[in-house]
């Protein structure tokens, strides 16, 4: 084979698009590149004697950078708010919203009373205030965001205790440690893995001294020989040194008593820390995410003393975290469903709170003469959200040729992603909407055609 022999781009470009299907395509500009970039790696395959198939190549990449394409998928997982995924699915009602004020206008930082330019959020912000308790709030594009704004308004560059069990890493290689460093504050590690106790913050303030910083561990959790000081005792000694007490709440639990829903908190729950309860304790600020506990899009909530998210709110780095309009507006409708007491509605609690019977109800329904079988299963909440947690749930079991049938699950239009867990590809309905049950049926009974 000579590199005469290849074509032009032009011509495999035209086979190109003959042999993908019409979801398959990609942007003219797009395609032209990878057929270019394949003619060029043929030419060095046949210069070292190779005998290279240039339409089979540029089809497989073309086919590799359509599935990097932004896509809706089904979490079979059992993992209800998975990072990878997506993390919290929103509420129909605020993705509608969400598409009004994207496909069109709104008044973001209009004040529709007077026609003057009005601040961006003071709707969300009363909101929290009222769901919360607090003297104010403030919402910035996500957590990371939140704290990173705190530690540098507030911290500047002098010192900050945070115990050793706290020094958290998360998805993403997000490390707390490098964040700090990243805003010029000072980390100070006090107590243990283990053990950190309320002596220890006390020893290590001095003069340098900017705040107190708690942070509840995402995606672990410490057991056994432990002890850990709380938000109240924290409280107390940093108000005794005249120091504030910023504490990262994480995944956005409102309110321990979980009062949306019928009876009592779930287990899983336990151990939670609530973001009114933390107020309550004496934290002056305390900060979470809106797509983890609390359902609704991606943001960073910061609610607290007055005062304190003024001076935030005016610092100019805020600016560079600020959130988007439809992300606002989505944020809105998921507060006011908690405002309304109509939060047990939303798609991540209506998971989380399903009932075990009907979920394997639905599991036979699936699976009804298929060669699977229904087991008992756990799912998790995710997202580094209730560490250690897990809610008992059924799930289709498929043995057997476990890697083929995850992939060729992944594969479909739209893909189904499983778990795969000794030796067997699990499918966990807890975070399938009901009316993807047919679907689901279908692609299982591709696997044995």
């Amino acid at each position: 084979m000579e590199p005469r022999d290849l074509p032009s781009v032009d011509k495999l470009v035209r086979d190109l698009g003959r042999t993908m299907t019409s979801g398959q395509s990609l942007p003219h500009a797009l395609t032209v590149e990878i057929a270019r970039k394949k003619l060029e790696d043929a030419r060095r395959e046949i210069v070292g004697g190779g005998e290279p198939d240039v339409l089979a190549a540029a089809q497989a990449e073309l086919l590799a950078v359509d599935r990097l394409r932004p896509g809706s998928v089904v979490n079979a997982t059992g993992v209800l708010l998975h990072t990878n995924l997506g993390r919290a699915p929103l509420d129909p009602g605020a993705a509608e919203a969400a598409s009004r004020a994207a496909t069109g206008y709104s008044n973001l930082e209009m004040n529709l009373t007077d026609g003057s330019r009005g601040g961006r959020g003071h709707y969300v912000h009363h909101l929290l205030e009222l769901l919360t308790g607090a003297e104010k709030a403030m919402v910035v594009n996500n957590n990371a965001g939140a704290l990173y704004l705190a530690l540098v308004a507030l911290a500047g560059a002098g010192s900050v205790p945070v115990s050793r069990g706290e020094l958290i890493e998360i998805g993403g290689s997000y490390r707390l440690p490098d964040l700090m460093t990243a805003t010029g504050a000072r980390l100070v590690e006090v107590g243990t893995t283990n053990r950190t106790r309320i002596g220890d913050y006390e020893s290590a303030i001095d003069d340098t001294t900017s705040l107190l910083l708690k942070v509840h561990p995402s995606n672990y959790r410490v057991t056994g020989f432990t002890d850990e000081a709380g938000v109240g005792e924290l409280a107390r000694l940093a108000h005794q040194r005249s120091l504030r007490l910023v504490f990262d709440a994480g995944s956005g639990l409102l309110d321990e008593r979980v009062p949306w829903i019928n009876g009592p908190p779930p287990d899983w729950l336990a151990g939670e820390p609530g973001i009114r309860q933390s107020l309550e304790q004496g934290a002056d600020l305390v900060m979470f995410s809106g797509d983890k506990l609390l359902g609704g899009p991606q943001a960073g909530i910061i609610v607290g003393d007055g005062s304190l998210i003024g001076r935030l709110q005016k610092h100019p780095v805020a600016r560079a975290f600020r959130i988007d309009g439809p992300s606002l507006t989505a944020l809105a409708v998921t507060l006011e469903r908690y405002a309304d007491g109509t939060a047990a509605d939303l798609p991540f609690w209506q998971m989380a709170c399903a009932g075990y019977e009907e979920l394997e109800r639905r599991c036979r329904s699936v699976a009804n003469g298929l060669p699977v079988e229904i087991v008992r299963a756990t799912s998790t909440v995710g997202a580094g959200s209730v560490p250690g947690a897990t809610v008992p749930s059924p799930a289709i079991a498929i043995d057997g040729a476990v890697d083929r049938n995850y992939h060729r699950l992944l594969a479909g239009n739209p893909p189904v992603v499983g778990h795969r867990e000794g030796g067997r590809l699990l499918l966990d309905l807890r975070a399938v909407p009901g009316e993807l049950d047919a679907l689901i049926r279908t692609r299982l009974e591709d696997l044995w055609r």
